[in-house]
């Protein structure tokens, strides 16, 4: 790949872009996780690919529920490993959460591809490869339901950054806080969550280990005020709008998008 120059104005875009191809190509990520990062940088566009104050709001939220947590699992799939192996692996560790591999185009190949990713960023352990990813979660009917019994089988709190629909509705079923992240505020996963970051993996895990940082001395009593205080639908409410006039503007003004 030749290098991409700093001048050009899609810079950062192109970076990432070419680290999905590039785990699509030593088969850590699906080729459908390209289409998924395509439509999520879509939405990303509308909401001026900055974080925005909602999106702030839930990761602190986040944090509050991963430090709360007693068993605290971080899902990861093929697109989350390539691009923030590492601020996946500090994220586990500052908060205590488990690390485990869960992907919907399942083969051992995969599994053990994301697991050797996570593992040069630092990772001790990798839950979701072997032997004892051998229990299920039910009313899942794609491969995603087969999970960890030291992990997503057991947690309490589960952390799904680029998600489906149909496991965050199972995991909210059977009890489990969910903490989504998704670009898509009227996805299933979005609308289903008890908290969801509308914002961009890459912005918004670094924000979430710095923010776990922050709140880890802070009583519990003042993370379950946090958390009583957040109210998810009317974040997702207030992303929605922050798109609707982020457009009026644009139309008004006739200038684009870059």
């Amino acid at each position: 790949m030749d290098e991409i120059p700093d001048s050009h104005p899609r810079a950062e875009s192109l970076r990432i872009r070419h680290k999905i191809i590039h785990g699509m190509e030593h088969n850590v990520v699906a080729k459908a996780g390209l289409i998924a990062h395509g439509r999520g940088e879509a939405f990303d566009y509308l909401l001026g690919e900055e974080t925005t104050l909602p999106a702030k709001k839930a990761i602190k939220a986040a944090a509050a529920a991963l430090l709360l947590s007693k068993y605290p699992v971080i899902s990861v799939n093929g697109n989350s490993a390539v691009l923030t192996p590492h601020e996946i692996v500090e994220l586990a560790e500052v908060s205590g959460a488990k690390i485990e591999a869960n992907i919907f185009y399942r083969s051992p190949e995969r599994l053990e591809a994301i697991k050797k990713v996570l593992e040069e960023a630092g990772a001790k352990e990798v839950l979701g490869v072997g032997e004892t990813a051998n229990g299920e979660i039910p009313e899942i009917s794609s491969v995603r339901r087969v999970v960890d019994t030291r992990g997503i089988l057991i947690a309490d709190t589960v952390l799904v950054p680029i998600e489906d629909g149909d496991r965050t509705q199972a995991l909210r079923k059977i009890g489990k806080t969910v903490i989504a992240v998704d670009l898509n505020p009227l996805s299933r996963t979005s609308q289903l969550a008890n908290i969801t970051i509308v914002d961009n993996h890459v912005r918004c895990m670094p924000l979430l280990v710095e923010e776990v940082k922050k709140l880890k001395n802070t009583p519990k009593e003042e993370l379950k005020k946090i958390l009583k205080n957040y109210d998810n639908k009317k974040v997702l409410g207030e992303v929605l709008k922050l798109i609707r006039d982020r457009l009026k503007e644009i139309a008004e003004k006739g200038s684009t998008i870059t």
